[in-house]
């Protein structure tokens, strides 16, 4: 296991003087169901959900927007999750081999999953209403960015879900401002932007790191000890060693069966599904999910250096280009969690020591369905450029930096400090021709 971080990684990860989290993440996630749901909850946007925006330090203006938006709510993004279920429970149906309980959510899952099944994936009417109130917001909180006959470019990756999310976004903003000069672009190879890591293969890109080891112990083991798989399947099956025969064996049909409960809420806010899994169990499958992601991005966020290439140059266009009020991305769950880690947003990028400290540093409840970071910049009357980042509506830090007052960050100070980064974690690809270049 290779456990030697670089320079600049270790700096990306360290504590920056927070020796610990302040919170109990999984007293959090026991009182509020849609924490419990993590990346597949619905992002809700109620007035009690918003976050307050603070004051820009004195003589600072907004003038610019740069955007990354997953998708809004959707079904399970694979239709398998609805096949496997139908599959494993009509099976154990017709051989007398579920429980009360299994019968009961057997009879309640075949009346609901037909529907989503078919739409597998596709964003739900709930998804489209999160980026209308999310553009809403957007342009209420820092209306002199959009103030005028300005510019908006948008571009997102072909997943439909996406491409119907960045038009209710753009619509929200249209709506407000008519004279908008907004520019909607869809094709394969802006994914290299909105997804790097799925992006055409002729273009993708791999850094260094991006496929080192994680550190740490696996999450599959990590559930393993503190789950019992055995006995919560038990609660749906009266024999569980015809769970093992299909592929993934009987972790796989928890996994799918959590994966079904944690998702449907976009479909209905109908409580039809909670009270088939304990809320101790809940709570506990969601830590195992988190870690596991935690783990995935550890590795997965250097992969994501294009879209921070993007978010900067893009910026750099803006400050030079008055008109220029927003760029805006539209993606995916596994771009953003690994970006944000990246960038060590909320520090969440530190690699800890033990498995359950895992939980005070990264949260998968803060990458739901439309979640939402934009850079949003400000400048004076001596063109010096600041910016905070704002993360599902609520200021976020960025802790290996020195800030000019609050959450508002010297825009210099960044880009040195990504550049450092992304110097130590370089385009592999690159210096591979390099290196050929130099034999020649």
């Amino acid at each position: 296991m290779k456990r030697i971080l670089s320079v600049t990684a270790a700096l990306l990860l360290c504590t920056c003087a927070l020796s610990a989290q302040t919170f109990d993440a999984l007293e959090q996630v026991r009182q509020d169901w849609r924490k419990r749901n993590g990346m597949e909850g619905p992002h809700r946007l109620e007035k009690s959900d918003l976050g307050v925006m603070s004051k820009a330090p004195k003589g600072y203006k907004p003038f610019y927007i740069s955007h990354y938006g997953r998708h809004g709510s959707r079904t399970a993004w694979n239709s398998g999750t609805y096949t496997l279920l139908h599959e494993v429970f009509d099976k154990a149906h017709n051989s007398g081999n579920l429980t009360r309980k299994g019968e009961e959510f057997y009879k309640a899952y075949e009346d609901f999953y037909v529907i989503p099944h078919v739409n597998s994936g596709d964003l739900v009417p709930l998804g489209f209403e999160q980026h209308k109130k999310i553009g809403e917001w957007t342009y209420d909180n820092f209306p002199r960015v959009f103030r005028g006959n300005k510019k908006v470019n948008a571009v997102v990756s072909t997943a439909q879900r996406s491409i119907v999310s960045m038009s209710s976004f753009c619509l929200s903003l249209k709506g407000r401002n008519p004279k908008l000069d907004i520019y909607q672009e869809s094709n394969h190879m802006d994914m290299t932007i909105a997804a790097p890591t799925s992006a055409p293969k002729l273009f993708a890109r791999k850094f260094k790191g991006q496929d080192e080891e994680a550190v740490g112990e696996s999450a599959s083991s990590y559930g393993s000890r503190i789950f019992d798989y055995d006995r919560f399947l038990g609660e749906f099956f009266k024999d569980l060693s015809p769970l093992s025969e299909g592929r993934g064996g009987q972790r796989r049909v928890c996994d799918e069966l959590m994966s079904f409960i944690t998702n449907y809420h976009n479909i209905t806010e109908e409580p039809i599904f909670d009270h088939f899994v304990s809320l101790d169990d809940q709570v506990t499958l969601w830590e195992i999910n988190s870690y596991s992601s935690y783990m995935t991005d550890q590795t997965a966020r250097w992969g994501n250096i294009p879209l921070l290439e993007d978010v900067i140059a893009k910026a750099d266009e803006a400050i030079a280009d008055p008109r220029m009020a927003a760029n805006l991305r539209f993606g995916h769950d596994y771009v953003v969690e690994a970006f944000m880690c990246l960038i060590n947003a909320n520090n969440c990028g530190k690699i800890v020591d033990r498995a359950e400290e895992a939980k005070y540093w990264f949260q998968s409840y803060n990458i739901p369905m439309a979640t939402t970071v934009l850079f949003v910049f400000y400048k004076n009357s001596k063109n010096d450029v600041i910016f905070k980042l704002v993360w599902n509506e609520h200021e976020a830090s960025l802790p290996q930096l020195t800030p000019l007052q609050g959450n508002y960050y010297r825009w210099a100070d960044f880009k040195a400090w990504a550049q450092k980064m992304m110097e130590e974690h370089p385009d592999l690809s690159k210096v591979e021709e390099q290196q050929v270049r130099g034999a020649a």
